[in-house]
């Protein structure tokens, strides 16, 4: 593993840190066996950045867990994140916080996020309830090491945002794909003139940049001849940029891990030439030919209160563009439940609007359900569709 060193604490951060949205599942459920597995392989990988979240569906409790079963607390930078949205009082803050606490089976929080905090206006209601008291006490007792917050929104409100205080670190979503989305390239410059530590999360986006990676676009890669995988090329596009000091990968197998291990070990600086770099443009203009949603699967827009499987939706819509019409749609309806009495699908949409406020990403999720309904359930399939319920209703 290699390290960078935080420009403001001095702390050494490997540069591959590991995010816990999507750990290993059986069924509908964290499974913790495998979930113990990955923590105690990633320690031993050297990876000492850890990142949970309150709102990640039992991932505070199983991260808990996995680090007891390893013994690992102490070798590790644990950090989790403050749903400023679900505070409307002062004491929600802290019966999130010692919840947090309580899941995690920890004292202390190490670096403790404001959860998609997303403008200046934001952060003023949570000023309005005493956040920086609350801070400062957390703190003076040890209870939280350093403070930041995690970034979704546009480039001038990131940058208003590190002029409200006095912040010791800033997550933003960056990769070669969003290198002008959202925070943008500028805005993390401006964090690092700043001496802030920038953590970048989604750097597959999602999974897109890895295996998902449209076919036209991995050849323009394999024609560089490095033999490297996808995951590779978008990890190393990270840490070729001085201003990033941790890229936050959301691995969930043993596989990955070790990809993205391997991936940190070939890392050297000025290890690309222009030839790699005009490489990324082409995959991007390819990308962005294929994929119609920019879901990078995050779950913040779920549950919905009729039952869309929303994400689902969105990536077998993309398969649909991406790996031809047939593919998707016989995803869609095989994992959306279309052939169940219990289906998850675009149709039962009813346009609340719900989920729109939660999306990172500005996605028009319900605008975009429709179209997802009018591609993914033709004429050709609809029939099919009803004749299966029938037959379950029999």
């Amino acid at each position: 593993m290699k390290y960078n060193l935080c420009p403001k604490s001095g702390d050494s951060i490997s540069k591959l840190g590991l995010g816990c949205l999507r750990f290993p599942r059986k069924g509908a459920k964290i499974d913790q066996e495998k979930t113990n597995e990955l923590v105690a392989a990633a320690i031993d990988n050297g990876i000492n950045f850890f990142d949970t979240a309150y709102i990640y569906p039992g991932s505070e409790e199983a991260l808990g867990e996995a680090l007891i079963a390893c013994g690992g607390r102490d070798k590790i930078n644990l950090a989790d994140k403050l749903p400023h949205f679900f505070c409307k009082k002062a004491e929600d803050i802290d019966n999130i916080f010692n919840t947090q606490l309580e899941r995690l089976k920890t004292n202390r929080i190490d670096y403790y996020f404001i959860h998609m905090l997303g403008n200046a206006e934001s952060w003023n209601r949570m000023k309005s309830l005493g956040i920086e008291t609350w801070i400062a006490e957390k703190k003076q007792s040890g209870e939280i090491g350093k403070i930041g917050f995690s970034f979704h929104g546009s480039r001038a409100a990131f940058v208003e945002l590190l002029d409200e205080y006095d912040w010791e670190f800033c997550m933003v979503q960056y990769n070669y794909l969003d290198e002008f989305n959202q925070a943008g390239a500028s805005g993390v410059r401006e964090a690092h003139k700043r001496g802030l530590p920038v953590f970048a999360m989604e750097p597959l986006r999602g999974g897109l940049l890895a295996e998902n990676l449209p076919k036209k676009a991995k050849q323009v890669f394999e024609k560089l001849n490095r033999n490297r995988t996808p995951a590779w090329w978008a990890l190393q596009w990270l840490w070729n940029q001085p201003e990033i000091t941790m890229a936050l990968s959301g691995m969930s197998n043993l596989a990955q891990l070790e990809e993205n291990c391997a991936a940190v070990e070939d890392y050297y600086e000025g290890m690309f030439d222009e030839k790699d770099l005009s490489a990324y443009e082409t995959v991007i203009e390819i990308i962005n030919e294929a994929v119609k949603v920019p879901c990078t699967a995050c779950e913040y827009c779920i549950p919905c209160p009729k039952g869309v499987d929303i994400p689902s939706c969105f990536s077998f819509y993309n398969d649909s563009y991406t790996f031809g019409w047939y593919y998707g749609v016989s995803k869609y309806v095989q994992n959306i439940g279309l052939l169940t009495s219990e289906h998850k699908d675009a149709s039962l949409c009813i346009s609340c609007g719900i989920c729109e406020k939660k999306c990172p990403q500005g996605i028009p999720i319900s605008k975009t359900l429709k179209k997802v309904e009018r591609r993914m359930a033709t004429f050709a399939i609809k029939p099919i569709i009803s004749l299966a319920k029938k037959v379950l209703r029999a």
